[in-house]
């Protein structure tokens, strides 16, 4: 069975069915997949996320409906010393499921009411009772009986500008299901846009809308071929948290951006976070490797 891309969180809160939350609680050597990931099982089969890279997802769904008719949560251990020698992980690990059969779905909207505010939280597991709590943000953690998972938002991507650059960054962030937005002044690159299912907005003048709310799980990435719009643009993005903040163009470029922006009034500790030139691969000019260059360097910057 294919594994949905969707949130395991939000799979059971949009089902009636009986539904199993399994949920990472230690890993021991190498893993594919680190504490605090979670599956969901739907029903006696339909699985949304993934623990592994597919050794014991079947094994797992199984676990949960046995899980349910007991009627109390279950701890599994897989790999090193796992009681089912019959599954082997490949990567030589070993992890360690807490499977929740009916997991208290009031705690989740409460944790899916902060994801869609995009205010950051953690869900608190009993290892041995199954309870299950939202805490203040705080990293995630094992303690003695209870599991804390860090929950922050989903990373954001604000893409300004226009043309085929803008367009491909947009449609391959909205292919890997990233939140974004296409903000442009040309009604053809929003209309590409809108094509690749990407969330648009129109703009008339050079400066990042007020009443976006920026927050530092966002990334601000220009892909401007008319540099005058990049300056007022630039200017109010560096005054947001934005983790990440960009423009397409050479290191001359950036260079006269940074002039721009000096002129402007803007100190050296806010120009130190603008990035530029743009991406993992040294002057990347097609579309295409753009986009993967310039996600990829993103990503990275997310996660470290």
């Amino acid at each position: 069975m294919p594994v949905s891309l969707r949130d395991p969180i939000k799979a059971i809160l949009d089902t009636d069915a009986p539904a199993a939350l399994a949920v990472i609680t230690n890993v021991a050597g190498p893993f594919y997949r680190p504490i605090g990931t979670m599956m969901a099982i739907l029903g006696e089969q339909e699985r949304v996320g993934s623990l592994s890279s597919g050794c014991v997802e079947s094994d797992i769904a199984l676990r949960a409906q046995q899980a349910r008719e007991a009627g109390k949560p279950a701890v599994l251990l897989y790999g090193a010393g796992s009681p089912f020698m019959d599954i082997r992980l490949p990567c030589g690990g070993g992890m360690e499921v807490l499977i929740l059969p009916d997991p208290d779905r009031e705690v989740l909207r409460h944790v899916i009411t902060n994801q869609q505010s995009r205010k950051p939280c953690a869900l608190k597991f009993g290892t041995e009772d199954g309870a299950m709590e939202v805490l203040e943000h705080q990293p995630t953690a094992r303690s003695t009986g209870a599991l804390t998972v860090q929950l922050d938002p989903e990373l954001r991507f604000l893409v300004l500008g226009s043309g085929p650059e803008a367009t491909s960054f947009g449609a391959l962030v909205q292919s890997a299901d990233y939140e974004n937005l296409v903000i442009s002044t040309d009604p053809e690159t929003l209309a590409r846009a809108t094509e690749a299912g990407c969330s648009t907005r129109e703009i008339v003048s050079p400066h990042l809308p007020a009443d976006i709310d920026v927050d530092d799980r966002t990334a601000v990435v220009l892909f401007f071929h008319d540099h005058e719009w990049e300056p007022g643009i630039l200017a109010s993005a560096l005054k947001t948290p934005a983790f990440y903040i960009g423009a397409q163009g050479s290191q001359r470029a950036l260079q006269t951006r940074l002039e721009a922006l000096s002129a402007m009034g803007l100190e050296a500790d806010e120009l130190g976070r603008l990035h530029g030139p743009i991406g993992l691969i040294p002057s990347a000019r097609d579309p295409r490797t753009l986009a993967i260059s310039v996600l990829g360097e993103i990503v990275e910057k997310a996660i470290a």
